[in-house]
C-alpha cells in the first residue's frame, strides 16, 4: 500500500491531505506553518509519493502564486525522498469553502483544499 501526501500550499498556510493506494480516498489531514513540518510530516507518515496543487489562473495562466510553489517544490524535493508530482487546483480552495458551508475558518479550508487536490489525482486515476 502507497501512502500520499496532498499539498495546497499558501505563503502562510500549508493545507495537508492523506490518502492511500488501497482505497483511493483523500482525507483532510492537517494545516503547518512551513516546509520543515511538512517534511517531518513525510518522514512520520511513510509518505511514498507527495501530489502539490498547482494554481493556475481560469485561463491556464501562470500566475505569481505557481512560482512560489515551484521554489516549494524545488526546496521539498531537496529534502525528502518521495517522489512530487502536481495536479491543477484551480478554485479547489472555493470549494473547500463549499464543503465547510462558507465558514471562512482558515484552517480547515486549507486541509480541505489539499484533500479535494490529492481526491482529484486520485479521481484521474494518475498513478
Amino acid at each position: 500500500m502507497k501512502r500520499y501526501l496532498g499539498i495546497d500550499f499558501g505563503t502562510k498556510r500549508i493545507g495537508l491531505a492523506l490518502g492511500d493506494s488501497v482505497t483511493k480516498l483523500a482525507m483532510p489531514f492537517k494545516v503547518v506553518a512551513d516546509l520543515s513540518e511538512v517534511v517531518l510530516i513525510v518522514k512520520d507518515e511513510g509518505i511514498d509519493k507527495i501530489i502539490v496543487g498547482l494554481p493556475h489562473g481560469l485561463k491556464g495562466n501562470r500566475g505569481q502564486m505557481v512560482e512560489k510553489v515551484e521554489v516549494f517544490i524545488e526546496q521539498l524535493r531537496d529534502l525528502v525522498l518521495s517522489p512530487i508530482e502536481t495536479v491543477d487546483e484551480r478554485l479547489s480552495s472555493k470549494a473547500g469553502d463549499a464543503l465547510i458551508g462558507g465558514r471562512k475558518d482558515k484552517a480547515p479550508r486549507d486541509a480541505i483544499a489539499a484533500m479535494l487536490i490529492l481526491q482529484s489525482y486520485f479521481d484521474k486515476g494518475l498513478d
